[in-house]
């Protein structure tokens, strides 16, 4: 692929919706934003935004949307890279800069892949303990053997797991909207939600912790993966990036609605006098099941468990793009699940407190922010790369502020919770 190909592709504004004829030609772009959403909506999302709903009603509504919104942002950046120049963001990184650099950006991207492991598969565990009784360690094991099939079917057909993780993060949806349908929320609580506004040191932390799992490193270089062969299913560069659009749109959003409805949830059963907030994933399900009813828990608990399962699978794959994009190595697909699973094995069966082992795993992903969300903003604006689809100067310093604001608040939410 030159970079002269892209010269005159450069994209216009938003497209309008699709008429009927177009929806054929949309669907072969769509999944890559869907399958880059279900990190949006891992296990510690669930234990964030319930806790937060719990704890302050639906006072941080705000913060879920602006997160959303940077997310959204934050993607479709390393999207439009992959799409222009046909490689992924590890990649770049290696063809561009000194090899030093490289093998530190590396380390800690392998870091970020075991934090992302921790949370998933400490989540997937928690759920089928709740569900079946399942011990965590052989939870987490089962979470690992299915994580390694998703894994499997990518590598003999691509789209079919594109396809497998849209029908997982689908399911997710529907368990959530089934909690959502059996608690009754209060529009204008709801409403008020979206108004900014704090309460207090407590409120602020959860802020924080709501923004800091927002963008997360891992599925800034997998997403650059999945779109980097879309200019080729949609035959240009512009209808690319139009369907890269509409994908980004229908998978954040509906991301985004998803981790609402977690906080509205459990702010309407639990945000209310004489009932204890709880403080973890186990609580939150034992009060739905005692304050919403036996279906509003099950549901619940099936959506975690569809959560660590899928965000698992999805997290494999990028530790397999890290690797052999930084090193230009690949390994057997037995391995990868290994070195990712290990450490979460190993705490649930050292008797670790699942809770804490979320809030580590946040803290490790915390760090790895700069190091994928740095990289994006340099060279995406670089036209000897990008061509027609640089970004623009504009969109660049919005972009650069909003990656302060996120390392700025994870360095805030890292001092916070270590002191």
């Amino acid at each position: 692929m030159t970079i002269a190909a892209h010269h005159d592709t450069a994209p216009g504004p938003s497209a309008p919706s699709p008429r009927p004829g177009r929806v054929r030609r949309l669907l072969p772009l769509l999944g890559p934003a869907v399958v880059a959403a279900t990190a949006y909506v891992d296990p510690g999302n669930f234990a964030t935004n319930t806790v937060a709903g719990a704890s302050h009603g639906a006072l941080l509504l705000w913060v879920i949307v602006a997160a959303n919104l940077m997310a959204v942002l934050v993607q479709y950046l390393t999207a439009k890279l992959g799409l222009a120049t046909g490689r992924n963001l590890p990649e770049l990184c290696r063809e561009h800069y000194p090899r030093p650099v490289t093998r530190g950006l590396w380390v800690q991207a392998e870091a970020v892949a075991i934090a992302t492991d921790l949370a998933e598969v400490v989540g997937g565990a928690i759920a089928l303990n709740l569900l079946f009784g399942v011990p965590l360690l052989a939870g987490g094991l089962a979470v690992g053997v299915v994580a390694c099939a998703l894994l499997a079917v990518q590598q003999r057909r691509p789209r079919r797991f594109e396809l497998l993780v849209v029908a997982l993060f689908g399911g997710i949806l529907v368990c959530l909207l089934t909690t959502l349908g059996q608690t009754s929320p209060d529009p204008a609580v709801v409403a008020g939600g979206l108004v900014p506004g704090l309460a207090g040191t407590d409120s602020l932390l959860l802020a924080t912790g709501i923004l800091g799992a927002t963008v997360m490193p891992h599925v800034i270089y997998l997403h650059s993966d999945l779109t980097r062969d879309a200019r080729l299913r949609a035959g240009s560069t512009t209808a690319a990036l139009r369907g890269q659009r509409w994908d980004l749109g229908l998978g954040m959003g509906t991301a985004g609605l998803l981790n609402a409805v977690m906080l509205v949830v459990a702010a309407t059963v639990f945000f209310r006098p004489g009932v204890a907030a709880p403080e973890d994933l186990e609580g939150v399900h034992a009060g739905l099941g005692a304050l919403a009813g036996p279906l509003a828990a099950t549901a619940f608990a099936v959506a975690l468990l569809l959560s660590g399962l899928v965000s698992s699978g999805v997290g494999t794959y990028a530790g397999q793009v890290i690797m052999s994009g930084f090193l230009r190595r690949r390994v057997p697909l037995w391995v990868r699940r290994g070195v990712t699973l290990a450490p979460a094995l190993l705490l649930l069966g050292l008797g670790a407190d699942p809770t804490v082992v979320l809030l580590i795993s946040q803290v490790v992903l915390s760090f790895g922010i700069p190091f994928a969300l740095v990289p994006v903003l340099e060279l995406g604006r670089r036209r000897d790369l990008m061509g027609g689809l640089v970004t623009r100067p504009a969109v660049t310093a919005v972009a650069g502020v909003l990656a302060a604001l996120v390392i700025g608040v994870n360095g805030y939410l890292v001092v916070a919770v270590l002191s």
